[in-house]
């Protein structure tokens, strides 16, 4: 009896098996190419900014059914994914941003019915206000029935999405999915409409060690370092070479969503903002800090994973920031209200009055209560001088 009882579990295991394999298949295959073709994206408004939104850690669900986790008692019966979507929707009206950029945790795979309805729930707000996005994964995304490939697969056919699974590089394969970079063009019109003059990049940080001897997180791994060295070279000499020559680099920002090791370092005497939780980061160090030193163009780096900290400190010249944690199916804090960071590049002009590259490197965040407030805005970089502490 023992024997045949054994037996039906194992087909039923096999059957369920069989069952959720093919509707992850499915859901891939019907991915659609995008309806909308985009534009480069490019500073265009009459101040000569562009405004980055990055929105770390929603962790969404399954909408109005999806309670809130961590609010006060007399909030829980009405708090849902929904707040998570209206305050997506408040900051798009009130910041207008150029691009958002989702950094990691978008859904909470373990607890969604259907990830390709968390997932698309999750970016509707981007998607119906028309704005450039792009995501990269975090540790939670592919919890469910898609693996990390399907999630960023599914991803990047959306609307308005500049999101990409990985680039091509020299026929070899690049560790994790949702590498790739973003340029931002130069005003139009100016001698610099057709250079990038703020470059974007983002990465995979992965989600747990598969190292069996290393435990803990994932980390950016050799094969996405090189990527990144080879890429950011290139930019540079295109940069600095004719039409219009540069004598410096175009400044850089990259995102990813878990923090690195030497984040550990800070503490609340040398940072703008609050650290109140550990560092959530890898156990092993792979030196993506060294290979941005290096490189010699990134000026900042934008992480969410730990979401009660929503900090920047600065590092051998790039400042290491947090947003702050968004959603609200994730951990947080009852009383300090939800939150987002705001980073806004500037042009500057010459004394004729036309156009050139990014002189400053600004940002603030976002509360999430009555009047939206903003906090703790700081400058991360001037063209003239690196801010450290």
């Amino acid at each position: 009896m023992a024997a045949l009882e054994h037996s039906r579990s194992l087909l039923v295991e096999a059957f369920l098996f069989i069952i959720l394999s093919t509707t992850a298949a499915c859901v891939v295959s019907t991915a659609t190419a995008k309806s909308v073709p985009l534009p480069p994206l490019r500073f265009k408004n009459s101040n000569g900014q562009f405004k980055i939104l990055q929105v770390a850690d929603m962790h969404y669900a399954n909408g109005q059914s999806t309670k809130c986790l961590d609010v006060f008692p007399s909030q829980v019966a009405t708090c849902s994914d929904l707040n998570t979507t209206a305050f997506v929707k408040r900051m798009i009206k009130a910041e207008q941003p150029d691009l958002i950029v989702f950094t990691g945790d978008n859904i909470f795979g373990a607890d969604t019915k259907d990830p390709v309805t968390s997932l698309k729930a999750s970016f509707e707000p981007a998607i119906s206000a028309k704005l450039p996005w792009a995501a990269v994964l975090g540790n939670h995304d592919q919890e469910s029935i898609l693996t990390r490939k399907q999630v960023m697969e599914h991803i990047v056919p959306m609307d308005y999405t500049l999101s990409k699974v990985n680039p091509h590089f020299h026929g070899k394969k690049i560790d994790g999915f949702g590498n790739y970079n973003l340029e931002v063009k130069g005003m139009k019109d100016s001698e610099l409409e057709g250079k990038s003059v703020l470059n974007l990049y983002l990465l995979d940080s992965g989600d747990y060690s598969t190292d069996p001897k290393i435990t803990g997180y994932g980390w950016i791994k050799p094969s996405q370092q090189a990527w990144f060295k080879e890429t950011s070279a290139k930019l540079q000499q295109t940069y600095k070479s004719k039409p219009s020559e540069q004598a410096e680099s175009a400044p850089a920002l990259v995102d990813f969503h878990i923090p690195l090791p030497e984040v550990k370092i800070f503490r609340n005497s040398s940072i703008i903002g609050i650290k109140q939780e550990p560092i959530g980061c890898p156990s092993y160090n792979s030196g993506f800090l060294e290979t941005m030193v290096q490189a010699g163009d990134v000026k900042a780096a934008f992480t969410g994973h730990d979401h009660l900290n929503d900090f920047c400190g600065s590092l051998r010249g790039i400042e290491l920031c947090y947003a702050g944690g968004f959603g609200y199916h994730a951990y947080g804090k009852a009383g300090w209200p939800r939150r987002t960071r705001v980073v806004v590049a500037s042009l500057e002009k010459d004394a004729r009055g036309d156009w050139k590259g990014v002189h400053s490197i600004t940002t603030w965040k976002r509360l999430d209560d009555e009047h939206l407030s903003k906090i703790d805005t700081q400058t991360l970089w001037t063209k003239t001088r690196l801010k450290s502490f």
